[in-house]
């Protein structure tokens, strides 16, 4: 039995959960989200609990089994609190800013990078700090990786678009020509 997935995922106030042809539904003060079930395995709500549980032994039914669970349970609290990721922008003359529903930062290129936000996230942003914050953590996360992408962190100087706290290795610079 998967340790994950035995678990119960607890349903807060303010948040109902509803199973319907093979598609689970959270609703609460952050949104609404909805996920097809794969098969082997059911969810079913029981009092303010959702229970998880699998059809059989077989090792397709025991990798899902976990997966749902976890899934379930990043929508309730998602739906519930929502989710956050930080970013932070490391360089000299490197910034970001809002316009409406678009980011547009200057990231050393010889134009503005400006990338539209998904529908249902939002980016806050303070000096070299971008907080993408929603209720998917699917979707948060996605739209911060995309972020990072447009220029991740160099090795060499460190600079660019990194996840908060990320450490970079710095790579040492050339050595011969300081060796005689």
């Amino acid at each position: 039995m998967s340790r994950i997935g035995r678990q119960p995922v607890a349903i807060p106030k303010g948040v109902t959960v509803s199973v319907k042809d093979g598609t689970v539904q959270a609703r609460g003060p952050k949104g609404s989200l909805s996920r097809s079930i794969p098969e082997l395995v059911t969810v079913e709500v029981k009092g303010s609990e959702v229970l998880v549980q699998r059809a059989d032994d077989t090792k397709p039914a025991r990798e899902r089994h976990g997966l749902v669970r976890s899934l379930v349970n990043n929508m309730v609290t998602g739906v519930t609190s929502g989710l956050e990721k930080k970013l932070e922008i490391v360089g000299v003359g490197f910034k970001a800013e809002t316009q409406g529903r678009k980011l547009v930062m200057s990231l050393g290129f010889s134009h503005p990078v400006e990338y539209a936000l998904p529908q249902g996230i939002e980016v806050k942003v303070d000096k070299a700090i971008l907080a993408v914050s929603g209720a998917d953590k699917e979707l948060v996360g996605q739209t911060a990786a995309n972020i990072r992408g447009f220029r991740p962190p160099d090795s060499y100087k460190g600079k660019g678009v990194r996840y908060f706290g990320e450490h970079i290795k710095l790579k040492p610079g050339k050595a011969g020509a300081t060796a005689k």
